[in-house]
């Protein structure tokens, strides 16, 4: 073969790869986000790849669309890997589509990046409509001097002293001092009776007594937190806890300016810009209703106009950029309250709600009674609108049933609202649950089930070819309950048979990757599937932990022999608070509470009706207990069974799976 014949086949080659990746993205926009090409051209191109979503900034972007013409407009949607350039005539647009297809660019983060154009007839992307600040939310710019920023910011000494009552906490993705109180996180409250010696530091009086002149804050805070927070670092969505604190809740931003997001709990979010030197001011449904957190990322989506500096970032498409995030501190100032709170939010303040939170139980009969109370209960309460939420089979869970031979009896231990009842017509499949409301849900839907308690399964053992358990190990309270479900299941298996196993996973960030369940962070209105991905958009969770760190980040993956000992249980059984999960967030326990808020409690058949946003009366919110797994756990837990092999053992989008079979 010549030289030029080869140089022509790398060429041909060259092109074939370039047009199956122009065809691929071609595909993806239209599969994900509804953006439906032309194959003729237009003055408009989508640049897939070119978006704020995936690191390119409107200064990187435009000066590369510039060089083939005059661009009328670049419109960048938030959060999206794409963007839409409009050009002056159709020849500058065929120009561009011809020179930049296939084109390397360098993003933000120096990593390089493949443009892929193609044309449309509009440019189209899901609007955010027009947002408002949260009721009782102010930002005040330029609240201090530059002069007491660097003052403040020297006050804070970060290095380590043993002997200071305020030395710096490290929690996993921050460091923090804390004055006046100590902030516990292990029960997100602070000891009213015992405050930190020093008070406040002396540098803060006189700003404190210049905002209260000014009318920025009624009341003289009596406790500060410190937070310092490096690029790529956040702080999870939460509530600052209602019984710890008074109304009015100030932070203070320096050294760099942040997106911060607010949540209402029926999923609006709004990102609000907190300029360097900015005042934050939360008072009424702002501070006891939303949420607030700061998603972990290097960069912001912010508005590329001067003229604007703090408040909603818009979703003007036409106005949108990206922003490299610098060192922030924080000083959030508080007044410690002394009295139950009395706000007119009741369903989500934990001064006026009617149930305590359970602590982590400490014998069997215990955790049996928090299963009942915070498991089987709850299921029997929500089980429509539970069902009217679960609709996709997972693709690993059908894969596992379609693999099974023909005329198979294959038990679904925990089966729900029997969504894997039908998936192959070639088995002979029982569901069991223990609530009576989905168990009814199955047999509308003529599917074989009945109720029954997970560890005393109704079937005679060694009689099943298969059993499946997806989402229910880590419902029980202890390790010896946990392993008990899992013997359970070896028990009803016939030697060769096998189960799958499906738990959440502590680690929702694996190999760089977020799961589904933190990646689906706002409300959609498409189908929305279950497994790790139980808080569904038509779910409102409200949370009431300020943020928990890693207070259990010291805690070990179990060894065989701590399972064969019955000592696995993640926690001291001591008298601690279950924490209730925050939304959307990463686990920072691995005992505790889901929220799940039930909307319009809709009967079985019953449509879901929505929240309307402007009640200040949430529907009624149940919590869950999960025990959530780390990494190797789920496996040492069968590989302490007896008579058991592990097929198999991964990842699957939040969850830790295993195949085992009986021996």
């Amino acid at each position: 073969m010549d030289s030029n014949h080869q140089s022509n086949y790398k060429l041909n080659k060259t092109e074939k790869k370039f047009l199956r990746k122009q065809t691929k993205a071609r595909h993806t926009l239209l599969r994900h986000e509804g953006i439906e090409t032309v194959s003729y051209a237009t003055q408009i191109l989508v640049v897939a790849n070119g978006g704020l979503g995936n690191g390119v900034s409107r200064n990187q972007l435009l000066p590369v669309l510039k060089k083939s013409g005059q661009v009328d407009a670049l419109l960048m949607p938030p959060n999206k890997p794409y963007s839409f350039v409009r050009y002056k005539t159709i020849e500058e647009s065929k120009k561009a589509y011809v020179t930049l297809n296939g084109k390397e660019i360098v993003d933000d983060l120096r990593q390089k990046i493949i443009l892929y154009l193609n044309f449309v007839e509009k440019a189209q992307w899901k609007d955010l409509g027009l947002q408002a600040l949260p009721p009782g939310l102010v930002v005040v710019e330029e609240s201090i001097s530059s002069e007491d920023e660097k003052m403040l910011l020297e006050s804070v000494k970060w290095t380590e002293d043993i002997d200071d009552q305020n030395f710096q906490k490290s929690l996993k993705h921050r460091r923090v001092k804390h004055f006046g109180y100590e902030f516990h996180y292990e029960n997100n409250n602070v000891d009213k009776d015992k405050p930190l010696p020093g008070g406040l530091p002396d540098i803060c009086d006189g700003i404190l007594e210049k905002w209260l002149k000014e009318g920025f804050i009624r009341h003289k805070p009596d406790q500060l937190t410190v937070n310092q927070y490096e690029p790529g670092h956040g702080i999870p969505a939460h509530i600052d806890t209602h019984s710890a604190f008074e109304d009015e809740i100030v932070s203070l931003s320096l050294g760099s300016e942040i997106v911060m997001d607010f949540k209402h709990p029926d999923g609006v979010t709004v990102p609000v810009m907190l300029p360097r030197r900015s005042l934050l001011v939360m008072t009424g449904e702002s501070r006891y209703l939303w949420t607030h957190g700061i998603t972990p990322r290097k960069f912001d989506t912010v508005q590329a106009s001067k003229s604007h500096k703090s408040g909603i970032i818009t979703s003007d498409v036409g106005d949108l950029t990206l922003n490299r995030r610098g060192i922030r501190t924080s000083f959030t100032f508080r007044k410690v309250r002394q009295t139950p709170c009395n706000c007119s939010y009741p369903l989500v303040c934990d001064s006026q709600m009617k149930e305590p939170s359970p602590s982590f139980p400490e014998s069997d009969k215990e955790a049996s009674q928090l299963e009942q109370e915070y498991v089987h209960r709850v299921y029997d309460e929500i089980a429509g609108h539970f069902s009217s939420t679960r609709h996709t089979p997972w693709p690993h869970v059908v894969e596992f049933l379609k693999a099974l031979p023909s005329g198979s009896l294959v038990a679904d231990i925990g089966c729900g609202n029997g969504k894997y009842l039908g998936i192959n017509k070639e088995l002979y499949m029982i569901g069991c649950d223990h609530s009576q409301n989905l168990v009814d849900i199955c047999r509308e839907r003529q599917f074989q089930a009945v109720v029954c308690d997970a560890l005393a399964v109704p079937v005679r053992g060694g009689s099943c070819d298969a059993c499946l358990s997806i989402a229910v190990i880590h419902h029980f309270a202890t390790a010896e309950r946990r392993v008990a479900a899992l013997q359970e299941l070896v028990r009803l298996l016939r030697p060769g048979g096998k189960a799958l196993i499906y738990v959440w996973a502590m680690e929702q960030e694996y190999n760089k990757k977020k799961s589904k369940y933190l990646r689906e962070n706002r409300v959609n209105q498409g189908k929305k599937e279950e497994i790790n991905d139980d808080t569904s958009e038509q779910e409102l969770l409200v949370e009431q932990t300020p943020d928990v760190g890693n207070q259990d980040s010291a805690s070990s993956v179990p060894s065989i022999s701590d399972f064969q000992k019955g000592g696995c249980n993640s926690r001291k059984a001591t008298d601690s608070k279950l924490p209730v999960h925050t939304n959307r967030t990463a686990f920072h326990s691995q005992d505790l509470l889901v929220p799940w808020h039930l909307k319009g409690n809709p009967g079985k058949d019953k449509p879901v009706e929505p929240l309307d946003p402007g009640t200040q009366d949430p529907s009624p919110v149940f919590h869950r207990y999960y025990h959530v797994f780390r990494e190797g756990e789920l496996e040492a837990a069968c590989q302490s069974l007896s008579h058991v092999s592990i097929l198999q053992s991964y990842y699957d989008q939040g969850n830790w799976c295993v195949i085992l079979e009986k021996v």
